[in-house]
Parts: C-alpha cells; structure tokens; sequence
C-alpha cells in the first residue's frame, strides 16, 4: 500500500487549501480512510475519519471548515480546508485501513498572519 500526499503550502490566515492523497494498492471506495495532522511539539491527531460505515467524522477544530472527499476512479482521496487559521499549522497526513494501518509521508501546511 502507497499513500501520496500533496497539495500543503503556506496560505494566510483565512485561505483554503485542497490536500490530495493518491492511494495505490487500497480502494478509497473501501472507507477506512481519513486525514491526521501533527503540530509541532503536539501529538499526532485525527482531523476526519471516514469509517467502515462510510460515515465521516471531523475533529472539532476543523469541523464547518473542512470536508473530506473522494474520487474513485482516481481513487484519490481530499481534504478541502477553508478558512484556515494559524493552528491549523502542521504536517497532514493520509491513512488508511480501519486499523489505521497506513501512512503517507506527509505534506506540510504552513498557515500565516
């Protein structure tokens, strides 16, 4: 199984990011895939989770401001941010298997004022 992510940058206060994740060897049609992100300095945390339901679920910090999304013939998954705001700086990261199994690398989201 390979996660790729990309679409971190640096934005200011305010601005919207779409973060990608390109799946090979796991179906994004499957579920079990989320979004988590790591500050500096902080633990690694759970942004949203799409489980074996299919049912998502949004960490509160982000929730109204974030939507997960998925293109299964690319079998891609999203994380659309808006409105973003200073603590949202942290590495993102893609995973996947209901027992969180796997990871991306990362990608870097760099939020300014």
């Amino acid at each position: 199984v390979q996660l790729v992510e990309s679409g971190g940058g640096s934005v200011q206060v305010g601005g919207s990011l779409s973060l990608s994740c390109a799946a090979s060897g796991y179906s994004v049609s499957s579920y079990c895939m989320g979004w988590f992100r790591q500050a500096p300095g902080k633990e690694r945390e759970a942004v949203a989770l799409n489980n074996r339901l299919g049912i998502t679920t949004y960490a509160d910090s982000v929730k109204g401001r974030s939507t997960i999304s998925k293109d299964n013939a690319k079998n891609t998954l999203y994380l659309q941010m808006n409105g973003l705001k200073p603590e949202d700086t942290a590495m993102d990261y893609c995973a996947a298997g209901c027992g969180i199994n796997y990871w991306g690398q990362g990608t870097q989201v760099t939020v300014s004022s």
